[in-house]
């Protein structure tokens, strides 16, 4: 078995090196809700733009391939495929910047359907960035043979390949950030690996042993950075539900007044009891003349 490894926290907000002592603090204290991380809409004004930069290489590779268009310095069979591939490389860029995006403000899934295509809107503009061309490439008699098979087989691969990187494999919705905000009221940890796709809420937690660099911050910053569901193992050990973060055993609000109340100051509790003293004398005196007239009525 392999050894654990010493991990180095990084704050995901400023970038700088945390101790593990401040991490664990900063893990458990109660906080106000974060705020938004980020700003979505310049990110979907870049990735809207660059989708009708895709359907315009599109329209360059058809012209080319239709003879409208003809660029001297280059064969018109490499002129398509790079068209094809500006095509591709814009149509993946701009489904990259869509869906982070949607992970800084996510949609509803209140409708079921509308929440899908929100989210794979770039799995959309895939099929109208390609399919196009294919069909309309397959549909000319007057093609050239070896153009038509080069041009489909290109264009039905990066077709694949655009639809894998623009599928959201990861979607989060607003009502699945919201529950994680209010439940988890510390910050979390994840990883900076390609591959990571959930946050903790331990430092030590099992799956993290052979991670070197963890990074610390807000429910809302791990889910910006594509970590949009709680790790089950921490979970499981802090006794919550994985898909909310919420107690099972309780609501997050009944144990923050629980540690408010372990936390009451002195002061507060002088106050109290000064209060209680002060509150005594005063009943005394109330029930005074009653003790009196209890005493004089047999010497009448």
């Amino acid at each position: 078995m392999s050894e654990k490894k010493e991990h180095k926290i990084v704050s995901a907000s400023t970038g700088a090196q945390v101790s593990k002592k401040a991490a664990a603090a900063s893990s458990q204290v109660a906080k106000k809700p974060a705020a938004p991380v980020g700003n979505a809409t310049p990110l979907r004004i870049g990735a809207i733009l660059l989708w009708l930069l895709a359907i315009g290489f599109e329209v360059l590779a058809v012209l080319v391939t239709f003879g409208k268009i003809d660029l001297k310095f280059m064969p018109t069979l490499w002129q398509m495929i790079a068209f094809l591939v500006l095509d591709l490389i814009c149509l993946i860029i701009g489904s990259q910047l869509w869906k982070k995006a949607n992970h800084i403000k996510p949609a509803s899934e209140k409708n079921k359907a509308k929440f899908w295509l929100w989210n794979n809107m770039g799995l959309i503009v895939t099929v109208l960035a390609f399919v196009p061309f294919i069909i309309l490439l397959l549909t000319n008699k007057n093609a050239d043979k070896k153009m038509k098979v080069v041009g489909t087989v290109a264009a039905v691969i990066m077709l694949l390949i655009g639809g894998l990187a623009s599928y959201d494999w990861n979607p989060v919705s607003k009502e699945q950030l919201d529950n994680y905000e209010k439940n988890i009221t510390g910050n979390v940890y994840w990883t900076n690996s390609l591959g990571g796709k959930k946050f903790h809420l331990f430092e030590d937690c099992q799956s993290l042993n052979q991670t070197e660099e963890l990074v610390i911050g807000s429910v809302a910053e791990a889910v910006a950075a594509n970590r949009s569901g709680l790790c089950a193992f921490c979970a499981r050990r802090d006794n919550r539900n994985v898909e909310t973060g919420a107690y099972l055993d309780g609501s997050v609000e009944t144990v923050v007044e629980a540690a408010e109340t372990e936390l009451e100051t002195p002061e507060q509790e002088t106050e109290q009891q000064e209060t209680e003293q002060q509150e005594a004398p005063e009943t005394e005196q109330q029930e005074a003349p009653e003790g009196e007239t209890a005493e004089e009525e047999p010497a009448a």
